[in-house]
């Protein structure tokens, strides 16, 4: 009943400026992100109402020398149907989930992803998340198989769901001061897999001080009323 998240959310995705400008110039081109080690699974990336993590996350890129340019895109999004690791009934899910795959596995005699630390993490927050991304994925592609057969056994009709995108929050980045189980770099995360719900892209503001802005204009109304 509670599924679907109708309201809009603000997101922001960090990359290299190349790509923020063509997402602003050409917003039909995106890019899903399909590594192993997603922490969501894959899809569009976006750091929830948070541009000063993003604009952090992307200069840390740029300070490695994966991207040329540090740049943040802004987005208004809609959810939709939404996997969120913030509601009991999806993380129960991922339980009943990984009993399958793990099974699934077994019996191929496939060895079972492990997350890992990442080698430039001093906190061991296990960055690179292969476990977390190969059971979110195996359970949207049983999804979608049933889905699938639901729909053929049926002449067209199905009560399964897809999911439109996934949804976490994360702490990460060492205690935010001594003794505190609040970490620096917490924050909550979104995974786009319906390219749909993502309304429309542009560039972030920068932030203006509204008191200076009124005295600005107020001071003018005078100089001109003179």
């Amino acid at each position: 009943m509670y599924d679907i998240r109708p309201n809009l959310v603000i997101g922001f995705h960090g990359c290299d400026k190349s790509i923020a400008d063509k997402l602003i110039s050409n917003q039909s081109v995106i890019e899903k992100s399909e590594k192993p080690y997603d922490w969501l699974g894959h899809g569009m990336y976006f750091w929830e109402n948070n541009l000063e993590r993003a604009t952090l996350w992307a200069k840390d890129k740029e300070r490695r020398g994966e991207i040329k340019e540090a740049s943040v895109v802004g987005a208004v999004l809609q959810l939709g149907n939404c996997l969120d690791f913030l509601d009991s009934k999806y993380l129960n899910l991922l339980a009943v989930y990984y009993k399958l795959m793990t099974a699934n596995f077994e019996a191929l005699k496939k060895p079972i992803p492990k997350n890992r630390d990442a080698k430039q993490d001093e906190h061991k927050d296990k960055l690179m998340r292969e476990l977390d991304c190969a059971l979110i994925e195996f359970m949207h592609g049983q999804i979608f198989s049933d889905y699938q057969q639901e729909l053929h056994s049926s002449n067209g009709y199905t009560n399964v769901k897809l999911f439109d995108s996934t949804r976490g929050v994360f702490t990460e980045g060492g205690e935010a001061f001594p003794g505190s189980a609040i970490q620096m770099k917490n924050h909550i995360q979104i995974c786009v897999r319906n390219l749909n719900c993502i309304k429309g892209f542009f560039l972030p503001r920068n932030e203006q001080d509204f008191v200076t802005v009124l005295k600005e204009e107020y001071a003018r109304k005078n100089r001109l009323a003179k």
